[in-house]
């Protein structure tokens, strides 16, 4: 029988909350975990590595240190890359239906072990454990999907212009790829990325945030059960400090073909001109600040709907998260008001081990203090505070909602990344696309006339519209930006794609 990994010191303390909420919360929550799959170590060509130093791993509702994980260096990540480079050659080798079949198994081990998986997404992420579930189901989605992608690689037979010869289209795995991941969807981020770049034929070396690097290694238990062999899946967390170091390792290694990054679009700069030096391929999901905009024609409950869905998952903590509320003046008020009571009713703050909090805390105190720079420069220019608006104790902060809100406050100019809600008051449908400048990875908006419909989706310079819907992401979508946001898709028939490279056949010299 396997063992449990409990950890009993979690407290989390609240002495401001949401209107309707207790004035004092004082909790203790305890994190149990099998004990395979509290994983501490590096992994590495199929081997669990010590090395000489650890980071701390804290819950950001307590603030408390749930674990020291082995802080990888850049030793560490080269020794990773050659596991990869020596691996690719065996691995590209297997049928795409031994792949699939494999990255099956690894999908059913995550659907087995959802409920640990999910508590670890808890206590190192934040996420109440409703959306955890959620998340590790969207996770392992992706390696279903992928799964049976890797069956469908198709090349192509080009009818030639003469008759000697014969044109075929071969897809082929690129090889290496890096995988540099972010907090927010600690397990998401990578099954998306791996799971493409294993049913191409790819071999992969997974960089995860320093934040949550404990799913990203209950990943690696998984997969080395499920029977991916030894360096085909490798693991190197690390601290803050030693981030640059192996992130550069990652970039330009010569033996890395390709590098996908999720994150923001400061840090998907210095890492493409890192990677440019040896033309690797990559995929970059870069910055949100995803307008929302409701039109006078919109249902109205089904925008409200919609805006609680995209702002206030994860506590605001998305790359899809609408940041920015355009609502037309003829349903303004109404808005306002329905989404007014829906916080009240719907919102709940606490620690996501707590089966009724709805919003956790927000990654780490840098955040929270993010969100309240933004609400008080708001303020200070005339917005309005109709619910929330306050900075709490730790990493959390009240799910907040402003009005009277102009194009010219902070909020509205840089991605919050927190429960920050601002709203736009538009008298003028042109006015729509003029804070669009700088085009951000999702939109969506509202509205119930089709010419409408057509016409601002085709003019929203975004890579995805969300249309009367405020969650659109799935496996079966692409999901990517445009421009500043983002370089190539993930997930959908097109995810593969980033992971291969087409070498054309020219077989002349024939006769009939």
């Amino acid at each position: 029988m396997m063992g449990r990994f409990c950890l009993l010191k979690n407290r989390c303390l609240l002495r401001q909350v949401l209107p309707g909420l207790p004035t004092f919360m004082h909790r203790q929550f305890s994190l149990d975990v099998s004990s395979p799959l509290f994983r501490t170590q590096g992994y590495v060509n199929g081997q669990w590595i010590n090395v000489a130093s650890t980071f701390p791993v804290l819950d950001p509702a307590t603030g408390e240190e749930i674990a020291k994980v082995a802080d990888c260096g850049p030793t560490e990540a080269k020794l990773a890359v050659d596991a990869a480079y020596k691996a690719f050659y065996s691995w590209k080798q297997y049928t795409a239906k031994e792949r699939s079949v494999l990255l099956r198994k690894w999908y059913d081990l995550l659907t087995l072990n959802k409920e640990d998986l999910a508590k670890l997404i808890t206590f190192e992420c934040g996420k109440p454990m409703k959306e955890s579930l959620g998340e590790i189901a969207y996770a392992a989605s992706f390696l279903e999907w992928f799964s049976e992608e890797a069956r469908r690689v198709y090349g192509d037979v080009v009818p030639s212009a003469t008759k000697d010869r014969k044109i075929l289209l071969m897809k082929q795995p690129v090889g290496v790829a890096s995988i540099i991941t972010p907090w927010n969807f600690p397990s998401a981020m990578i099954t998306r990325k791996v799971g493409a770049a294993l049913a191409a034929g790819c071999t992969v070396v997974v960089k995860p945030a320093e934040d949550t690097p404990l799913s990203a290694l209950a990943l690696a238990e998984l997969a080395g059960q499920a029977g991916i062999p030894a360096g085909v899946f490798n693991v190197v967390p690390c601290s803050r400090e030693k981030t640059p170091s192996v992130g550069t390792i990652l970039c330009t290694d010569p033996l890395v073909r390709k590098v996908s990054f999720t994150g923001s679009t400061s840090t998907g700069k210095i890492l493409l001109k890192q990677a440019a030096d040896t033309v690797k391929r990559v995929s970059m999901e870069l910055g949100g600040h995803a307008p929302f905009i409701v039109f006078d024609s919109a249902d109205l409950d089904k925008a409200v709907a919609g805006a609680m869905n995209s702002k206030f998952r994860n506590s605001g903590q998305t790359c899809v998260c609408s940041n920015r509320f355009l609502v037309q003046s003829g349903i303004h008020d109404r808005f306002v008001e329905k989404l007014g009571k829906a916080m009240d009713t719907e919102l709940r703050l606490g620690h996501g081990a707590d089966p009724n909090t709805t919003q956790g805390p927000l990654i780490n105190v840098r955040a929270a203090e993010k969100v309240e720079h933004q609400v008080q420069d708001a303020v200070s220019q005339g917005a309005k505070v109709l619910r929330g608006g306050k900075r709490l104790d730790g990493s959390f902060h009240q799910p907040t909602l402003l009005t009277d809100v102009t194009t010219h406050m902070l909020c509205t100019k840089e991605e919050t990344f927190g429960p920050l809600l601002p709203v736009i008051r538009l008298s003028v449908f042109l006015i729509v696309l003029e804070p669009l400048s700088d085009p951000p990875l999702p939109g969506y908006f509202f509205s119930q006339d089709v010419s409408q419909i057509w016409r601002v989706t085709e003019n929203l310079e975004v890579g995805m519209v969300g249309v009367n819907e405020g969650l659109l992401s799935t496996p079966e979508a692409s999901f990517g930006g445009v421009k500043q946001s983002g370089i190539g898709r993930e997930g959908s028939k097109y995810g593969v794609d980033e992971y291969l490279d087409v070498k054309y056949m020219c077989f002349g010299g024939l006769t009939l």
